[in-house]
């Protein structure tokens, strides 16, 4: 998907380096990663076993709507582990939250600070502030597939995944110009988020970093 130019370029920091990207183009500092950081799935990853805290918390989740143009999809929904399942329901609603956000051009959403602090906060904020301060939006569907999930206490997880945005792209609201581009390897992005569980049971982001034309992603 293509980008305001400002934000082609653009690395959130806090204390540590974090980058939201979307929407297609190249991104600096990009590599062909095979693997997701943070996540395992070889078979030592068995070795972290699944907290028993309660999965759900005592949180109501936002409703969070987007346009009839804006879709995400997301496989898998489940692994079949309670906790895990929690903690990708979790991300699945921070992904829609960020693309509901940007389509109401407010970096503050409360869905999207429902699911996200610190550093994780700082860097979704930054990312919906550079579509407003741009004049656009997005459109179109973006698959996210091959999420894997790391427990690695009661509070703490790494999620790993990729999104494949051929078919999303970026949209000026003032004129409807839709942003098209065409399919490369850099349509494809790894994502390796860290979540960590509130007293509420959300899970929410606390940071985040991506890896744009990772070969683990592509096709």
């Amino acid at each position: 998907m293509n980008r305001p130019v400002r934000l082609a370029t653009a690395v959130l920091t806090a204390s540590t380096a974090l980058l939201l990207t979307a929407c297609g183009g190249s991104d600096a500092g990009s590599d062909d990663n095979s693997k997701i950081a943070g996540t395992d799935t070889g078979a030592d990853s068995s070795a972290s076993a699944s907290p028993s805290a309660s999965v759900s918390g005592s949180a109501v989740r936002p409703t969070i709507k987007l346009p009839s143009d804006v879709k995400d999809t997301f496989t898998p929904e489940e692994t079949g582990d309670a906790v895990k399942d929690a903690i990708l329901r979790d991300n699945m609603e921070l992904v829609r939250a960020l693309d509901a956000a940007i389509v109401a051009q407010n970096p503050r959403l409360p869905a999207l600070e429902f699911y996200t602090e610190g550093q994780g906060a700082v860097a979704a904020q930054q990312w919906v502030q550079g579509f407003k301060d741009a004049g656009w939006t997005v459109t179109g569907t973006t698959r996210y597939f091959d999420r894997t999930v790391k427990v690695k206490s009661e509070t703490g997880a790494a999620i790993g995944y990729c999104a494949d945005e051929s078919q999303a792209f970026s949209k000026v609201i003032k004129t409807g110009e839709v942003k098209r581009t065409k399919v490369t390897k850099d349509s494809y992005v790894a994502y390796s988020a860290q979540v960590t569980k509130n007293k509420r049971g959300v899970w929410e982001l606390v940071k985040i970093t991506s890896t744009r034309g990772a070969a683990g992603c592509q096709p």
